[in-house]
């Protein structure tokens, strides 16, 4: 390839993080996250009047005293692990072809300036990966959306193509198997859970094919056409994948959801409630996977590391353990490297 021959632009996003865990920031954050019509599926009146007068204010302070407990010397975990893995992809690739940058649905870094530096570049193509494994309306969705809404005001646009999610990816799953075999060789386990990220039902629903959507072992329990753009669905699948790549019997393995927001009922079952459930069966070790996030956040590292280990513990249980996150692993690097490959 000549030097100059237009390049291929990509784009890895990330959520997003605060700018720092002042409560100021934080609240921004959530501001700028909950008003998103694919996050808070309300009319914009009674969702404005939810996030700014109830949820931002209350939550912001609690939210930033969450952060303080994740926050490094490098700022969010979130944000340098996906630097971390830019750096690393960038020397993978064929630097005459590509232009890789990263970019956070909320905050800083922001898809807006992501896309400003590769439509300066003049790239003839824009691969946009959002970096959720499962797809969802409010995460790759919302991806989807902000970017198309950016790029539509532009005089010239390239071609764009969405890699909507990567569940079944060989090298996705390799990169968790790693991980977790690194782990269960410390030490034997009772149970293994895969705590996913929740969603509200209504938001399950609302992508339903003809009806088919059940919230329940009758739909979730196959992995078709039907499902397949359905997070609840591709959640058991990610989990029967990855239990069958470790060998888990299936007696041992749960799937559950993680992280609800307000009173509507949300996809089951939920995490709490299976802690419960395992203490009451005397269970004392437990393997936990998180493989709705590839890099390490407040809902990895506090949520599912910190608060439900100590739910666990209470309740009479002695080992919970967490396997951290692909952040910037080497297979993961590959993994990626495959997704803009195949799709260029």
């Amino acid at each position: 390839m000549t030097k100059n021959k237009a390049k291929i632009g990509v784009l890895l996003v990330n959520l997003g993080t605060p700018d720092s865990t002042a409560t100021g920031d934080v609240r921004k954050y959530l501001r700028e996250f909950l008003m998103d019509g694919r996050v808070i599926d309300f009319p914009f009146i009674p969702r404005w009047m939810l996030v700014n007068l109830i949820i931002a204010p209350f939550r912001a302070p609690k939210s930033a005293k969450e952060y303080r407990k994740l926050w490094t010397d490098r700022g969010s975990p979130l944000l340098f692990h996906t630097e971390d893995l830019r750096e690393k992809l960038i020397p993978k690739l064929d630097s005459e072809k590509y232009i890789v940058e990263i970019a956070m649905r909320y905050q800083t870094p922001s898809i807006e300036n992501g896309l400003k530096k590769l439509n300066q570049a003049n790239v003839k193509k824009i691969i946009v990966i959002p970096l959720f494994p499962q797809y969802a309306s409010a995460t790759n969705g919302s991806v989807a959306d902000r970017v198309m809404e950016i790029a539509r005001t532009w005089q010239i646009i390239p071609n764009i193509t969405f890699v909507n999610n990567f569940v079944e990816h060989p090298l996705f799953l390799q990169a968790w198997e790693e991980l977790g075999r690194e782990m269960m060789a410390k030490d034997e386990y009772e149970m293994y859970l895969f705590s996913y990220h929740g969603l509200p039902e209504r938001q399950i629903r609302k992508g339903s094919v003809d009806g088919y959507c059940q919230l329940s072992d009758k739909c979730c329990g196959n992995y078709t056409k039907k499902n397949q753009f359905c997070y609840r669905g591709q959640c058991f699948h990610t989990t029967r994948l990855l239990a069958a790549k470790l060998g888990l019997p299936e007696e041992k393995v749960m799937t559950c959801f993680q992280s609800r927001l307000g009173k509507d009922p949300w996809i089951k079952p939920y995490t709490e409630d299976i802690i419960k459930e395992l203490a009451e069966k005397g269970i004392k070790k437990v393997l936990v996977f998180s493989p709705a996030f590839v890099a390490d956040c407040l809902e990895t590292t506090v949520e599912v590391g910190e608060e439900y280990k100590e739910e666990f513990e209470e309740l009479g249980g002695e080992k919970w353990d967490l396997v951290p996150s692909l952040n910037s692993s080497d297979t993961w690097v590959e993994c990626v490297k495959d997704l803009v490959e195949t799709n260029s």
